[in-house]
């Protein structure tokens, strides 16, 4: 089987996680930090702005079930793009929209997605596009932390709507 990696940024990564787990074609979601220049930071450090990391989710997608392009149509759905640094209660840079590409192709889809996600939102999408540079993965207490904790997301929805107009079925 072949296997993609994409990484996005949400708001609290708890959120950004949990529906990803859910779609689909996604054979893994892990919680951590990258678009900064601090190696291996601990959430503490993430949380002081002194990083430049964001609260991310690494996804490992099976591309013959889930696209890199439908992944984008989730992540536009689950979250407003367009709150400049922040998600709903969650303010900071930590928290800011960011799509990290791994490879040119990614790039690309990226950005022709934001440009026709704007069209469907009043506001400016605030979400960067950047070059994919290192992943650090977070500390052990918030990986499935909803799973472990039994709440629920409160910045994040489940796009059922989207995910079944993509063909993608029930969510996992």
């Amino acid at each position: 089987m072949t296997t993609e990696t994409a990484t996005f940024g949400a708001g609290c990564f708890w959120g950004v996680e949990w529906v990803f787990r859910k779609v689909p074609g996604v054979l893994d979601a892990v919680s951590g930090y990258s678009g900064g220049t601090t190696a291996n930071p601990t959430y503490r450090e993430v949380c002081s702005h002194t990083t430049g990391h964001a609260e991310v989710v690494q996804v490992t997608f099976d591309p013959s079930i889930v696209t890199y392009d439908q992944l984008l149509q989730v992540f536009w759905a689950m979250h407003d793009p367009t709150q400049f640094d922040r998600q709903g209660p969650d303010v900071g840079d930590q928290y800011r929209s960011v799509i990290l590409t791994h490879t040119p192709e990614q790039f690309v889809t990226a950005t022709e997605s934001r440009a026709k996600a704007q069209i469907d939102v009043p506001r400016p999408i605030a979400t960067e596009i950047e070059t994919f540079t290192a992943f650090y993965p977070a500390e052990d207490y918030h990986q499935r932390y909803y799973e472990g904790n039994g709440h629920t997301p409160y910045c994040h929805v489940f796009p059922t709507d989207v995910v079944e107009k993509l063909g993608l079925g029930q969510p996992a």
